[in-house]
C-alpha cells in the first residue's frame, strides 16, 4: 500500500472514532434532557421501556384560577393519561365535602387513568377537577354559584388548555355524586358515575348539612325528587353496604335503574373510594 493510502486509511479511522464518540455524546445528553420516571410508572405492564412510555404532555397540572361565578380563586386540577395527545375529550370530577380539587390525585386517579388508557384500551380522556365549596354544588345565594361555573366558565377554561370544551361525562364522590347528578339535570346530557351520592330522604337531614337557603331550595337540586331530568342519561353508582347514605343510593338505583350499579362491603370512606373509582372511570370512559 502507498504511502499516501496509509495516511488515509489512518485518518479515516480517526475521523470514524470521532465520529463515534460524538454520537455517544449526543444520546447521552438526550438521556439525561429525559423525564424522570418513578418506579411506578416504570414497573407498568407490557414490557415497556421508560423511554418509549414518556409524556408528551405533564400527566398532571394545577393552576389557580378567578370564578367569576364563585366570586373568588378556585384551583383547577387537570388529569391527562400520559403520553396523551392534544384535544381530549373531559370528565368533570366533583369532589366531596371538606375537600378540594386535588382530592382526585390524592385518591390516585393519575394512576387509574393511565393504566385504563395505556393497557386496558379505554379511550383516553382526561379528568378534570375544580373547587366547588361545600354548598353540594348549588348556589346558596347570587355570591357563589358553582354550578354556574360548572356550566359557563369551565368549557372555556377546558379549550384554552387545549381540551375538548363540552364535558362529555362528570364524576361525583359523595357530595360531588349530588352535584354531578345536578349538573347532567340541568345539560342533560352527560353521563354520570355517583361514588357514594350523598342524597338525603328528608328535609331535617338534609338542613343539617347547612348547604340549603330553606326547604325549597333543597327540594329543587334533590337528585332523588328531579330524577326525571336525568331520564335517558346513561349512569353509574356505586355504595358501600355501610355507607351512611345507602338508602339514598339505593332509592337512586331502583327509581333511576342505571346502566351499572354496584352495592358492595365498603363505608363512606377513601379506601372504598379508591376500590370503585377504577370501575367508574372505565363506565364513563366507555360514554365517549
Amino acid at each position: 500500500m502507498a504511502a499516501g493510502d496509509n495516511r488515509r486509511s489512518r485518518r479515516d479511522v480517526l475521523l470514524g472514532a470521532i465520529g463515534l464518540g460524538l454520537a455517544a455524546a449526543g444520546c447521552a445528553s438526550k438521556s439525561t434532557d429525559a423525564p424522570v420516571r418513578t418506579a411506578r410508572t416504570e414497573s407498568a405492564p407490557g414490557g415497556l421501556s421508560p423511554a418509549t412510555m414518556a409524556p408528551k404532555v405533564k400527566p398532571v397540572t394545577v393552576e389557580r384560577i378567578r370564578s367569576m361565578s364563585r366570586r373568588t380563586e378556585v384551583e383547577l386540577v387537570i388529569i391527562r393519561p400520559e403520553d396523551a395527545g392534544p384535544n381530549l375529550p373531559v370528565c368533570l370530577a366533583l369532589h366531596g365535602r371538606d375537600a378540594r380539587a386535588n382530592q382526585f390525585v390524592e385518591l390516585g386517579v393519575p394512576e387509574m387513568l393511565t393504566s385504563l388508557v395505556n393497557y386496558q384500551g379505554t379511550p383516553p380522556f382526561a379528568v378534570v377537577a375544580v373547587d366547588g365549596g361545600d354548598s353540594y354544588w348549588v348556589a346558596r345565594d347570587d355570591e357563589d354559584d358553582p354550578q354556574l361555573m360548572l356550566s359557563d366558565e369551565v368549557p372555556k377554561w377546558l379549550g384554552e388548555r387545549g381540551l375538548a370544551g363540552n364535558p362529555f361525562a362528570v364524576l361525583g364522590i359523595s357530595m360531588g355524586g349530588y352535584g354531578a347528578l345536578n349538573y347532567a339535570a340541568n345539560l342533560n346530557d352527560p353521563a354520570v358515575a355517583a361514588i357514594s351520592p350523598a342524597l338525603f330522604l328528608s328535609w331535617p337531614e338534609a338542613a343539617l348539612r347547612d348547604a340549603f337557603a330553606d326547604e325549597q331550595h333543597w327540594r329543587s337540586t334533590d337528585p332523588l325528587q328531579n330524577l326525571n331530568k336525568v331520564a335517558g342519561v346513561p349512569m353509574g353508582v356505586w355504595c358501600g353496604d355501610a355507607d351512611p347514605f345507602i338508602d339514598g343510593a339505593r332509592q337512586l338505583i331502583e327509581r333511576a335503574k342505571p346502566a351499572v350499579s354496584e352495592i358492595e362491603p365498603g363505608d363512606h370512606e377513601p379506601a372504598y373510594w379508591r376500590k370503585v373509582l377504577p370501575a367508574a372511570l372505565k363506565f364513563v370512559g366507555t360514554r365517549i
